[in-house]
């Protein structure tokens, strides 16, 4: 049996972040995951200045060699209403590849690493958790996503009433005759809004490589509204006619709906395992990213793992992000006022989408960049 103080599962942003984290705080921490890095992640793939940031991710090292597209636009529209295209006159936002943005995280943590390798059992044993019957460690950190074994280990949420976001997207290099004949530009991501606002669209242009996706609230029609939303953008020029490959699917919730639990006796969960992407934008990176730092802070210095003990986490998960409210109407990321007649002049508005969609919504920027734990 080989023993830690941290067992983190799940290698993504969260996972490796936490692990960067402390990894200088002499704490014996393992990193397991069920797939090898890189690895293909579901993402539309961008990070605001923030993110960046509170990484301390030099932007000229990250992006030598890997994708790294400024966003100073956005174009922004209601399906079967034309779009909206407001211009920051800065750089907002970055596109990256996941399948690079998670490796480079990972590389860059210093702590064994167990990948490939399916958590099959998570068990209690003489007050620590065992997983696989091979590793052992008083506190285990779930943040292997929606699907997370750790989160599992803490039931359904109070009212189990937990509202799934559902999203499909396909990211793929365009040939030279695709390049040239898409109209989507790398500089200027494009969201568009279902008309019944439970939930957007988007086409997202990375250099030569090209994101399409939609997600929504409701699930059994996701494929439907993924469909025409795809057909429309072709008819339009908006992106190659001859798409490669399957649209991949993946799952996640929405803060103010999630109910899970975030901490108990030697688990805690951080990113999409805690349910913390975005209400309004369901973005996750940020969110886990910042989840991870906070958690880190709590864990450095501490021996005791106990639910109480570690209650710090989620006053601090509260504090930095709202306390959760699961409303009586569940929407998906738009609040009550705009699921009106009005709402079609408001995404025809420039003030609008650029101050409340893009600017607050999906770019945060009345929020300041977490400061970055120290690890020593």
């Amino acid at each position: 049996m080989d023993y830690y103080d941290l067992i983190i599962v799940g290698a993504g942003p969260a996972g490796s972040t936490l692990a960067h984290a402390l990894q200088d705080s002499g704490k014996r921490i393992l990193v397991i995951d069920k797939q090898d890095f890189p690895r293909d992640k579901t993402c539309a793939g961008w990070v605001t200045p923030a993110v960046m940031d509170s990484l301390d991710i030099d932007i000229n090292h990250y992006g030598t060699g890997r994708t790294l597209q400024p966003i100073r636009r956005f174009r922004i529209g209601m399906m079967g209403q034309s779009a909206v295209e407001n211009d920051h006159g800065e750089i907002v936002s970055y596109g990256i590849r996941r399948c690079e943005f998670d490796a480079f995280l990972l590389d860059r943590t210093a702590v064994p690493k167990q990948l490939n390798t399916p958590v099959k059992s998570i068990v209690r044993r003489d007050g620590n958790w065992v997983i696989n019957d091979t590793w052992e460690a008083p506190l285990i950190v779930g943040a292997g996503g929606h699907f997370c074994p750790v989160a599992k280990l803490m039931g359904d949420g109070p009212g189990s009433h937990e509202v799934v976001v559902a999203a499909k997207e396909v990211e793929f290099e365009m040939t030279p005759q695709q390049a040239e004949v898409c109209e989507a530009r790398g500089d200027t991501p494009e969201l568009w809004f279902c008309r019944d606002l439970k939930g957007y669209a988007w086409v997202f242009r990375k250099g030569n490589f090209l994101n399409i996706g939609l997600g929504r609230e409701d699930n059994h029609k996701l494929t439907e509204h993924l469909n025409a939303f795809v057909e429309e953008m072709k008819s339009e020029g908006r992106i190659p006619a001859d798409l490669p490959g399957k649209f991949k699917g993946h799952a996640y919730l929405l803060y103010a709906h999630a109910e899970r639990q975030l901490a108990d006796d030697g688990l805690l969960l951080i990113g999409d395992s805690a349910g913390l992407a975005y209400t309004q934008s369901g973005e996750g990176i940020r969110p886990a990213i910042e989840s991870a730092l906070m958690a880190a802070d709590i864990i450095r210095d501490q021996e005791d793992y106990s639910a109480q003990a570690l209650q710090a986490y989620g006053e601090a998960i509260a504090s930095r992000f709202g306390n959760r409210a699961m409303p009586q109407d569940e929407g998906w990321q738009v609040p009550d006022w705009v699921k009106m007649p009005l709402a079609s002049t408001l995404m025809r508005s420039h003030w609008f989408t650029r101050k409340v969609v893009t600017e607050k919504w999906f770019l945060h920027q009345q929020v300041p960049p977490l400061a970055t734990v120290s690890q020593g």
